[in-house]
C-alpha cells in the first residue's frame, strides 16, 4: 500500500475562464492563469497571474496578485501586489505589501493577526458588547459602516479596531 507524502504539495493552475465558487478546506496552491468570476474560499497560496482577470470576492491565506481584481479580498496571513497588479476593492490583511505599480483602489484594514479569536467578536458577541440588534451588526459590517472581515462565511470584529472605531463615532 503506497503512503502519502504529507508534504506533497496540491497545486491547481486555472488557464480558462470560470464562474462560480471554489472553496477549498484543505492547503493547495492555486493559481489563476484566465478569467475566474464568483467567489474564492482558500487555503494555501492563491496567485493571480499577470494576465488574470478576477471578479470575486476572496477569502485567502496567502495571496499573491499579479493581474486584475475586483472585488473585496481578506487574506489571513498576507498579501502581495505585485507591480502589474490593478485591484478594486477592500482588503484586510495583517501583512500586506506592494510592489511599485500596483493599484490598489479601496480602503485597506491592517488587522494584527486576522481571524485571531483572541482579540476578536463573532458577531453575536459584538452585539451583545454594543448591545445592538445582531441584524443591525450583520447589516453594517456588509455596508462596510464597521469594520470587519470574513473567516469563512462568518463575520469577525477586531476589538481594538472597534473600540477605535466607537470612539470615532462618538466624536462626530
Amino acid at each position: 500500500m503506497a503512503r502519502k507524502d504529507k508534504n506533497e504539495q496540491k497545486i491547481l493552475d486555472v488557464d480558462a475562464s470560470m464562474q462560480g465558487t471554489l472553496a477549498f478546506k484543505d492547503p493547495v496552491n492555486l493559481r489563476i492563469n484566465g478569467n475566474f468570476e464568483g467567489k474564492l474560499d482558500t487555503k494555501g497560496t492563491l496567485t493571480v497571474s499577470e494576465n488574470a482577470s478576477v471578479r470575486a470576492d476572496i477569502n485567502g491565506e496567502e495571496i499573491i496578485v499579479g493581474g486584475k481584481i475586483t472585488g473585496n479580498i481578506a487574506a489571513q496571513k498576507s498579501l502581495r501586489l505585485l507591480s502589474t497588479a490593478h485591484v478594486v476593492g477592500n482588503v484586510t490583511t495583517p501583512d500586506l505589501s506592494m510592489e511599485s505599480g500596483a493599484v490598489l483602489q479601496g480602503k485597506c484594514q491592517m488587522l494584527g493577526q486576522v481571524g485571531s479569536r483572541a482579540n476578536g467578536f463573532s458577531a453575536q458577541e459584538l452585539a451583545k458588547y454594543l448591545e445592538v440588534e445582531l441584524s443591525n451588526i450583520l447589516d453594517w459590517a456588509k455596508s462596510g459602516r464597521i469594520p470587519a472581515y470574513k473567516e469563512g462565511s462568518e463575520w469577525r470584529f477586531d476589538r481594538a479596531i472597534v473600540d477605535e472605531w466607537i470612539a470615532k463615532e462618538k466624536s462626530r
